[in-house]
């Protein structure tokens, strides 16, 4: 079964989610609920594989950006697979940062693989 664009979105926003949220057994909680179980996390900076890997990584982004989380900008899906763009915010609201996600998604309806593109400060 395919999911709408609608499934797609709302199951883009929970794992958007997990970034806002703070410590690691929130998160970890969230990505059970929401993220498939052999999930892939890449970007430029690192690849991670599970939850709690993926739950590491936001942690040690919380440590470098405080209240940091993610929002989204435009969503597109079909397919089991989405583009979104989105915007980086800082725990005061400014906008730190822009970029354009890949997911895909699991039969039911999970997050399996989120792939951002991003530049980063080290990038000529």
């Amino acid at each position: 079964m395919t999911m709408t664009q609608s499934e797609a979105r709302t199951a883009w926003e929970a794992y958007a989610s997990i970034w806002k949220l703070t410590g690691p057994q929130a998160k970890r909680a969230a990505c059970a609920q929401y993220l498939d179980d052999g999930c892939v996390y890449t970007d430029p900076i690192t690849q991670r594989k599970g939850w709690d890997a993926l739950v590491e990584y936001m942690v040690e982004f919380h440590q470098q950006v405080p209240g940091g989380h993610f929002v989204t900008t435009d969503f597109k899906a079909h397919n089991e697979r989405s583009v979104a763009t989105w915007n980086m915010v800082g725990g005061d609201g400014a906008v730190l940062g822009t970029g354009i996600s890949y997911g895909e998604y699991s039969g039911d309806g999970k997050v399996r693989t989120m792939t951002g593109f991003f530049e980063t400060p080290h990038q000529p």
